[in-house]
């Protein structure tokens, strides 16, 4: 019998990586207490692939739809009116990702932030949750957020990697945060264990993102690069460990966590 049960609220399981063995990855996530999965739309095309594979694997997989601020510079009519299109859908469970990224600003910041601005009003019209990015953009993405936050309903910042006061902002905001394998990062996710007791149980969902931020303290090692979402147990061994409680307790209040915030049953 499986001891904890396990939702990855954040997987981009339609990356081409796991074109040749994707029904052998989502095997070994189930092995691992994997139960339920959230696959990232973050383009167009990976919308629209996220709801197919959702259909799929309807009531183990669920699709968000969203286009990512990599990509805003793409954002045009049409996409607009598809993402409004597939938040109709019923195994879309949220608007996203979308956000700001000024990291590595592969879109224009004027276009990331009108971008930004249009998916949220989906979220608003639709009542969707919104899965939210933001990178090295914290004043911009909270100002944005908090305009319309009284209009939306319910937020995650997803992969939060931010500062003590970056977090408190957000849960000010009355935002849940998802944490990634970036908390088994020696390098640069020791600042976050400092923190973690801070976000309110209630608030608290994590993630892989893969095939991105395949955790660094697996043991054994594992030699391929890519991350998937049967790594998720080391994620939640390091928030556990980070919050001082028990991996079980977490799992299940994770779990408990996603399924009210994506309005999504059990198995």
């Amino acid at each position: 019998m499986r001891t904890m049960e396990m939702i990855d609220i954040g997987c981009n399981l339609t990356h081409d990586s796991f074109d040749s063995d994707r029904t052998q990855v989502l095997e070994h996530a189930r092995e691992a207490g994997v139960v339920q999965m959230i696959v990232t739309g973050a383009s167009e095309q990976g919308s629209r692939d996220a709801l197919q594979l959702a259909r799929q694997y309807r009531g183990e997989l669920f699709a968000t739809a969203g286009v990512h601020p990599h990509l805003a510079a793409r954002f045009t009519s049409e996409t607009e009116t598809l993402l409004t299109q597939l938040s109709k859908e019923k195994e879309v469970v949220a608007v996203g990702e979308t956000g700001l990224d000024y990291f590595r600003d592969l879109s224009p910041r004027d276009i990331q932030r009108d971008v930004f601005q249009k998916q949220l009003a989906i979220g608003i019209s639709s009542g969707l949750p919104v899965f939210l990015h933001m990178r090295d953009a914290h004043a911009d993405f909270r100002s944005i957020l908090k305009e319309v936050r009284g209009a939306l309903s319910d937020v995650v910042v997803h992969c939060f990697t931010g500062s003590r006061d970056e977090l408190h902002d957000y849960l000010n905001l009355d935002c849940h945060i998802g944490i990634t394998g970036w908390i088994c990062d020696e390098r640069r996710g020791t600042h976050m264990k400092g923190y973690l007791g801070d976000i309110p149980a209630n608030r608290l969902m994590i993630e892989t993102d893969s095939p991105y931020l395949k955790p660094r303290d697996l043991r054994p090692r594992v030699k391929s690069h890519r991350n998937e979402p049967r790594w998720l147990p080391w994620i939640l061994n390091s928030v556990s460990a980070a919050r001082g409680e028990e991996p079980s307790a977490l799992a299940a209040q994770t779990a408990a966590n996603a399924r009210r915030f994506f309005r999504i049953s059990g198995l």
